[in-house]
């Protein structure tokens, strides 16, 4: 009985534990002529969500962001999924490394 009750329990704390993850916000910004769009992307306070970035260019770029401490590279035509912790209200900047001048862009935290 001991065994079925712990069994039980394991259970419902994946089920619980995958819903919870099924319930994140995404986001999705696109890398197109160098440039993200859309450049402000507005996400709520206190929340954990996930920015889907996805590269419709032909060549390499990092997606980076010192404000959220986030690097990761994005090959051509490829998408990632960066996930991000609830973060307090204000804007966080990031940009695409190897198109700096080009590739700006901010979360607006709501």
């Amino acid at each position: 009985m001991k065994k079925l009750f712990t069994v039980i329990t394991a259970l419902s704390l994946s089920l619980a534990a995958s819903q919870t993850f099924a319930a994140e916000k995404e986001f999705l910004v696109q890398i197109k002529n160098h440039k993200f769009e859309p450049e402000k992307i507005t996400v709520p306070a206190g929340e954990k969500f996930k920015l889907i970035v996805e590269n419709l260019d032909k060549t390499l770029e990092e997606f980076e962001s010192v404000d959220l401490k986030k690097e990761k590279l994005v090959g051509g035509g490829k998408k990632i999924t960066i996930v991000v912790s609830p973060l307090k209200s204000g804007e966080y900047k990031f940009f695409g490394d190897f198109h700096q001048k080009t590739a700006q862009g901010k979360l607006i935290v709501e």
